[in-house]
């Protein structure tokens, strides 16, 4: 029965896709290259009301609707949209190869898609020139969505960051894979010899988490995190911002973000950007943490200056500076929708209506 809405009641605006940023290769999906600067509706896509995802990469950007189906558009040069070439794409095309394979989640890296589909496997495609497609035998790039086959248990949560990947699995184990951060690992850490998940170009599991498990990972450029069903936080790579709240300048091996961090509350979810990250606990307290560069801490910082990260003592689990220590914006508490671009951070208050997706090179989507 259809719900008659009163005189004083507002009845509930109709869904609806819209693009804005950089478009330098059509990755909003408007059917040119331009940058538009006010968010423009997508009038040619199937019904909005039907999107469940929204994601983007370096210069691509994905949808999944509700039925599984996976629509790709912008840069396309090394296969990173699986359509089977390396054309630009201006429209949100649909993946037909995936026709069959309900999708359920997308993470788009800087120029590589990672596909999560609801059986729980995980497909890539794009650009394989630092193993961040987990094939570590295949070509230098791939135009048609491939299964990562030595992930042969069922994945829960994918992630992919500038030049890595991670899945969590149903068990809760997490892997990795992808050179992205061996080459600050063996600078910042000199003389140590780095665990594989490090360094190989097929997903390895990342050691450090056995007392764990892991519901969700995240990526930013760099770094690497996992999201456990304790509500414990754990992160590892570089640390060069601040954003894994220790002294240390590289953590080669997931670190344990203390509780009291987070005021002794369990974090029930996680955020990465580029060099930041952003969590909320279990009261609905959001807290930032990280690069602060262009305010995507959404707070004034004690000092901009001064706070450089060590090569040795990564003993403490907080840096007493203002931009590595996760600090609540009591502005945002109880917030519903939250999404990291690279170096900026957007929030939804109120019902969990609107969701929002930010691409890695400026560029937004909102449904």
């Amino acid at each position: 029965m259809e719900r008659e809405w009163s005189d004083s009641e507002a009845a509930p605006a109709a869904a609806a896709l819209f693009a804005w940023g950089a478009n330098s290769y059509g990755q909003l999906g408007l059917g040119h290259k331009e940058d538009v600067l006010l968010p423009q509706q997508l009038s040619d896509f199937c019904k909005p009301g039907c999107v469940k995802r929204i994601t983007g990469g370096g210069g691509h950007s994905a949808i999944v609707t509700d039925e599984g189906d996976l629509f790709v558009c912008g840069l396309n040069k090394d296969g990173q949209l699986g359509l089977g070439h390396t054309e630009e794409v201006l429209y949100f095309t649909p993946c037909k190869s995936l026709l069959g394979c309900p999708v359920q989640q997308v993470a788009c890296g800087w120029d590589f898609t990672i596909i999560l589909t609801e059986n729980g496997q995980v497909l890539s495609c794009g650009s394989n020139s630092f193993g961040q497609l987990g094939v570590p035998h295949g070509p230098r790039r791939c135009v048609f969505p491939q299964a990562v086959e030595l992930l042969r248990e069922m994945v829960v949560s994918i992630a992919a960051g500038l030049r890595h990947a991670l899945a969590a699995t149903a068990s809760g184990l997490v892997y990795q894979w992808g050179t992205g951060l061996a080459s600050s690992g063996r600078r910042l850490c000199p003389g140590q010899t780095l665990p594989l998940f490090l360094t190989a170009k097929e997903p390895n599991r990342v050691t450090g988490l056995e007392n764990s498990q892991a519901i969700c990972v995240l990526a930013g450029s760099d770094h690497s995190a996992s999201l456990t069903d304790a509500g414990e936080l754990y992160v590892w790579g570089s640390n060069k911002h601040g954003q894994l709240a220790s002294q240390a300048a590289f953590l080669p091996v997931p670190q344990k973000i203390e509780a009291h961090c987070f005021q002794n509350e369990k974090v029930t979810a996680v955020w990465s950007g580029w060099t930041h990250l952003v969590a909320q606990t279990e009261t609905g307290k959001v807290f930032t943490w990280g690069r602060a560069d262009y305010g995507q801490l959404g707070r004034t910082l004690e000092s901009h200056e001064g706070w450089k990260p060590e090569k040795q003592d990564s003993s403490l689990p907080c840096s007493r500076t203002s931009k590595s220590t996760p600090s609540p914006l009591h502005c945002l508490t109880g917030a519903t929708e939250v999404s990291c671009g690279s170096e900026h951070n957007l929030a939804v208050m109120g019902p969990p209506s609107v969701k929002w997706v930010t691409t890695e090179d400026q560029g937004s989507l909102q449904l």
